[in-house]
């Protein structure tokens, strides 16, 4: 049997006395694409912060198997686990090309990815390689964010909603690149409110309300849930 690559138990964390996330519980397979949905404030981007010891968790988190929660966050990080913070944040005043660099983890031992293979599947960040990366759009700082983020060869991304204030052109493009990163076998939870992406390139998807997951399943099986939809996802 498949181990999965990484096991949510029982997470709980707090920020100061406000209890955020109450007993989260989730797997992600090898090669997987999970959807984490939610509304603004349900605790999605808490979970990911947890799972990358930004935020301090209560629970167990297992990667490849070995136990991760309580960890500092560059260790997680070398381990295989890879960050896109919604955030998006650069280096400004470096170009594309050094902003790339910055995500190899080991010089003597770089991973599968090169700057070349990143700007050719981002052909808007070739034309702006040598540029300051701060001059970016907010669509070319996400896709420079995400590369950046493959640089360092994870076997498994979380993505925080990637797709957060982009216009409708770039968004599906984000979701067409997740797509393509997902192709090549590495394993991706996508935090995203946008049901159209989340649900085209997703195999499984959880649903999360007050601080706990409400649902899980497949694509096929959620868009038969309209009850689901109506009291934890519309406004």
């Amino acid at each position: 049997m498949t181990q999965p690559m990484l096991e949510v138990k029982d997470l709980n964390a707090f920020y100061g006395k406000s209890h955020v996330l109450r007993g989260v519980n989730m797997e992600i397979m090898p090669g997987e694409v999970i959807a984490l949905l939610g509304r603004n404030g349900v605790g999605r981007s808490t979970t990911a912060k947890a799972i990358m010891g930004e935020v301090a968790p209560k629970g167990e988190i297992i990667f490849k198997g070995k136990p991760i929660a309580g960890l500092e966050s560059h260790k997680i990080s070398r381990l295989g686990l890879g960050y896109v913070p919604e955030s998006r944040d650069i280096f400004p005043t470096m170009t594309v090309r050094q902003n790339l660099v910055l995500g190899i983890k080991d010089m003597k031992n770089p991973g599968k990815y090169t700057v070349d293979d990143m700007l050719d599947m981002f052909p808007n960040l070739r034309n702006r390689a040598d540029n300051a990366a701060g001059v970016l759009s907010g669509g070319e700082k996400q896709m420079l964010t995400m590369c950046r983020t493959l640089m360092g060869d994870p076997e498994l991304i979380i993505i925080d909603e990637p797709t957060e204030g982009l216009a409708p052109k770039i968004v599906q493009q984000i979701g067409d690149t997740i797509a393509e990163i997902a192709k090549t076998g590495v394993s991706i939870l996508l935090v995203e409110q946008k049901l159209s992406i989340a649900l085209r390139i997703a195999n499984r998807v959880y649903v999360m309300g007050h601080g706990e997951i409400v649902y899980g399943g497949t694509p096929a099986d959620f868009a038969t849930r309209d009850d689901v939809r109506k009291e934890w996802l519309e406004v």
